[in-house]
């Protein structure tokens, strides 16, 4: 009887260090929330008149979409995604912003897919896509690996998941557009996103946030283009066999997406948990675009 409340009384010793660092750390998470990043314009698209604005919280878009003139599109062309000079200044290693770029034009690409036939020549599309980083907020590499041993230190504690530490987060912001062969503009999304302690886990790269998020965008405009509607309303769908599979590095869809490399899948998730940079999973393809104004 007396072991069993001296154990009691350990465990109660224990347990509370453990629940004040679990309330201090959800509590500074939740005051910080997420790094702020304006909408930017590049002047890449050829209008932006109409443009409407989807109001979110996290995500910040304004985007126009044409239906009519989409359902009538059957092949489509990517452009490989560039990065303005304004972004690429922010990042010390011109190959990680291009890795960054990579990665939208691959999202677009195999999102795009569930619609269009995705064609490797620009001459036999009816609708053409190109996309601009046009801004990297760099992520504080040394931060990402403090939050990132810590995390993982306090889980030794803490017998639950703990989110990254609210400071010296990233951010993305991208524009894309897509036109018909004649010039006509019939979708366009100027887009922003910061990177939150809960969801985006910390990697020690200045690209690591940006990285994560640079699907996220590919995603929005995708499913923009295959809908032909907002991607920011209606029931949330479960993803397509044909994603499934690329996002966990396999074949895409159409040999022309293989331009810009497959996911790394299971191999990248793994590494972003113990804070690994993208580009150790990552590799860049040999198809990279330069900015042009």
């Amino acid at each position: 009887m007396l072991h069993s409340r001296a154990g009691r009384a350990v465990i109660r010793r224990h347990s509370r260090p453990a629940a004040s660092i679990l309330v201090s750390w959800l509590a500074l998470s939740v005051a910080a929330g997420c790094a702020a990043v304006p909408l930017e314009e590049a002047n890449t698209l050829v209008s932006y008149e109409g443009l409407s604005s989807n109001n979110g919280k996290i995500t910040k878009a304004k985007l126009k979409i044409e239906p009519d003139d989409l359902a009538a599109a059957k092949t489509i062309y990517i452009e490989p995604a560039t990065v303005s000079p304004n972004a690429g200044a922010s990042i010390r290693k011109p190959s990680e912003a291009a890795l960054v770029a990579n990665v939208i034009s691959r999202a677009i690409c195999v999102g795009v897919s569930d619609r269009f036939q995705v064609v490797d020549r620009r001459e036999n599309a009816d609708v053409i896509i190109h996309a601009t980083v046009t801004r990297i907020v760099p992520t504080n590499a040394a931060l990402a690996g403090v939050s990132t041993a810590t995390s993982l230190g306090a889980s030794l504690v803490v017998p639950v998941p703990l989110p990254r530490l609210p400071v010296g987060l990233g951010g993305l912001a991208v524009e894309a557009e897509a036109t018909t062969r004649g010039g006509k503009q019939v979708g366009a999304m100027v887009w922003a996103k910061g990177a939150n302690s809960i969801t985006t886990s910390a990697r020690m790269s200045q690209v690591g946030d940006a990285y994560s998020l640079a699907s996220s965008f590919g995603s929005d405009f995708s499913k923009m283009l295959v809908s032909g509607k907002t991607p920011y309303k209606g029931l949330l769908k479960f993803p397509s066999a044909q994603k499934i599979r690329s996002s966990l590095g396999g074949r895409p869809k159409y040999p022309a997406c293989e331009r810009f490399g497959r996911s790394p899948g299971v191999k990248d998730f793994a590494a972003s948990q113990i804070g690994l940079p993208p580009s150790w999973t990552d590799k860049q393809p040999a198809v990279v675009g330069q900015w042009s104004p």
